[in-house]
């Protein structure tokens, strides 16, 4: 069974792939605004784990969100690949930007509506909530998440 990818109305969509944990990510590039070399980070004290942190991005106070961690993974020492993904998202009828933590950053590729599958219902090292789909490009598999559920699901 093939999933709605996100996207246009096309078969295709274009998509940015990072790398998380050694695993591959697409996100929509569409909500992509910017990708940054990692900054200056100040920590919130209380704040959940998940989201621990803001930057200034272009005098805008910006929440930065490290993916790993809600995805169960080891948090990791910043590396000189590192790279902070700026993304606009909709969350209850109100854009938000958010900073999303990757260890990579690869390139902005289409992907397949048809080579995107349901995320299966055992065998995943994710909640399948938190993913959209699984999808296929040659032989790697290119995890698709949910990026509005990730921060408004706990």
């Amino acid at each position: 069974m093939t999933a709605a990818a996100p996207g246009t109305n096309s078969t295709d969509f274009e998509a940015l792939t990072l790398a998380l944990g050694g695993e591959i990510f697409a996100i929509d590039a569409s909500i992509v605004h910017e990708i940054l070399d990692l900054i200056s980070v100040t920590e919130v004290p209380g704040a959940r784990d998940f989201v621990g942190g803001l930057i200034n991005v272009r005098g805008k106070v910006v929440p930065l969100a490290d993916l790993r961690l809600k995805f169960g993974m080891e948090r990791t020492p910043p590396t000189l690949d590192t790279r902070v993904v700026v993304v606009e998202i909709n969350i209850d009828g109100e854009t938000t930007v958010v900073g999303l933590l990757a260890d990579k950053v690869f390139e902005v590729t289409e992907i397949g509506r048809a080579s995107i599958e349901n995320t299966p219902d055992i065998g995943m090292k994710w909640r399948a909530e938190f993913i959209k789909g699984i999808g296929k490009r040659g032989t790697d598999f290119i995890v698709i998440p949910d990026i509005v559920r990730l921060f408004t699901t706990d």
